[in-house]
């Protein structure tokens, strides 16, 4: 294989290239969580290649050794494993492995051929990717883990003192399988979806999505296919959560387990994390903003003024600012619900885990307000309002296979649980006329009445006073009018549901 001397490269990286400060050195630093600006500030460009974070396992070692093949010059690797994120997601472990333990054939969790990653962590590497290409790698890079940022640079500041290596190859890249889905058309802005569990709702959601979302580019060199303000309703989750079985969620007990505390405890400030959401709501602005609506709802139980905020005016000019913003809780017929506003939500990925965190945060306000006074709540409903309701191009794929082996069992559920919430609708003919009474779907009691010969009238008028009515009792009515009119013109007798 020809050799070629290696001069001051600047790193080139085909994929994620505004993700990743580049440099003119030979040492790659993957951050994992910690923020790579954290890394950058105590080098000069001559020291590292390039900088860049490491958040998943499953969509990120991919990406990374496709830009290490990309730039032979690179003969170092420097991976960052410090904090209590990358110990969660496991990607600089996983990363580490590969160079450690290898890979071997195996199967995405879409079915998809891949290489896998030897790892207690689940690793991918695209299959385009040569594995005598893939084993070269593993023979050509210096790898090494780091515990804390401090130790990260002295090693980067001792390998940018070694002489030069030789480039180990030429530059390779390979083809990147992509996927396009198909959008229907669909409203814009406002989106509804309720369902009784984290994980029910969370199929809901990626399927509204990937129908009618609209692709657009990232800030993050790609595509996610979006919708705007979605508010997702869950009902009924129950306090130990709920995972199926086989978990089809892309997170599961153990993951949450630790993600929960990352909302509900404070954490010290530490250089390299940009924050935790606990840190942002219980020491940020200087006050314990969970204390403080826990002490608010018990002076003042019907108060509507139980907010928490995690935005700070400041984060325009330092960046990196949160993804959830605000929190609102309200207690309403002895029920406490808890309403979140997210300006960004990764809603394959993130959004269930957030689910997750945010209902253990209304289930110890609850607690704490029991334990506190005499109010002893039930749990209501959790909201969620994501204003950027978005999935990732390179998350199309599994979300694909997920609605199509979960979303029609759960419809099919959700219409044996028949049960709509603006009420029950009575239809019968008299005096050739369509009757249809409306019941409350508690007590029976009626509430409103339609007459009319014509079923379209009829339609459009139930529709118009109750625009939120389930969309299959709709179709539901629409096939009983239909009947009833056609009973009257054939002077038959009309029986709802016969």
């Amino acid at each position: 294989m020809t050799r070629f001397l290696t001069k001051e490269i600047f790193y080139q990286p085909p994929y994620k290239p505004n993700q990743i400060i580049c440099g003119t050195g030979q040492t790659v630093i993957a951050t994992g969580w910690t923020v790579k600006e954290s890394i950058a500030k105590h080098l000069l460009p001559h020291e590292y290649a390039g900088i860049g974070a490491l958040y998943s396992p499953t969509r990120g070692i991919s990406l990374l050794i496709r830009n290490l093949i990309a730039n032979p010059n690179a003969r170092y690797l420097v991976v960052i494993n410090a904090t209590k994120e990358d110990r969660n997601a496991g990607a600089s472990n996983c990363l580490i492995d590969f160079f450690r333990n290898g890979f071997e054939l195996g199967l995405t969790d879409t079915g998809k051929q891949c290489w896998l990653i030897r790892s207690t962590v689940t690793g991918y590497i695209d299959i385009e990717i040569p594995r005598e290409v893939l084993e070269q790698l593993r023979k050509s890079i210096e790898w090494v883990e780091a515990k804390t940022i401090a130790d990260a640079v002295n090693k980067v500041k001792a390998y940018a003192l070694r002489e030069p290596l030789e480039a180990w190859s030429t530059p390779q890249t390979y083809p990147l399988a992509t996927a396009t889905p198909t959008v229907l058309p669909g409203t814009r802005y406002g989106h509804r979806i309720e369902g009784r569990t984290i994980a029910e709702t969370w199929v809901k959601i990626v399927h509204r999505i990937k129908t009618t979302g609209t692709i657009r580019p990232t800030g993050y060199d790609g595509q996610w296919q979006e919708l705007i303000d979605l508010v997702a309703i869950v009902t009924d989750e129950p306090k130990e959560f709920y995972f199926p079985e086989p978990n089809y969620l892309p997170c599961d007990r153990t993951f949450i387990n630790e993600y929960v505390s990352q909302i509900l405890d404070d954490a010290p400030t530490v250089e390299g994390v940009k924050y935790t959401y606990g840190q942002r709501l219980r020491s940020h602005f200087g006050l314990d903003q969970v204390e403080q609506v826990i002490s608010k709802l018990i002076g003042e139980i019907d108060a509507a003024s139980a907010v928490m905020t995690l935005w700070d005016v400041k984060d325009h000019e330092k960046g990196g600012s949160p993804c959830l913003n605000h929190i609102w809780l309200r207690v309403v017929d002895n029920e406490l619900s808890l309403t979140a506003t997210l300006r960004s939500n990764d809603m394959f990925s993130a959004w269930a885990a957030n689910a997750m965190g945010l209902r253990a945060l209304q289930q110890h306000i609850r607690d704490e307000i029991a334990v506190r006074s005499q109010y002893n709540l039930r749990m209501g409903s959790l909201i969620t309002i994501s204003q950027s309701a978005h999935i990732y191009s390179d998350c199309w794929q599994h979300t694909d296979l997920v609605i199509q082996q979960q979303y029609q069992k759960i419809v099919d559920a959700e219409y044996k649980r028949y049960c709509d919430p603006v009420g029950n609708f009575l239809i019968e003919v008299q005096d050739n006329e369509i009757i249809v009474s409306r019941t409350t779907p508690g007590s029976g009691e009626t509430v409103a009445c339609y007459c009319s010969k014509d079923p379209l009238k009829l339609i459009r008028e139930i529709a118009a006073a109750s625009p939120a009515i389930r969309p299959d009792h709709v179709g539901y009515l629409g096939i009983e009018l239909q009947k009833a009119f056609d009973c009257i013109k054939n002077r038959n007798t009309y029986v709802q549901d016969r």
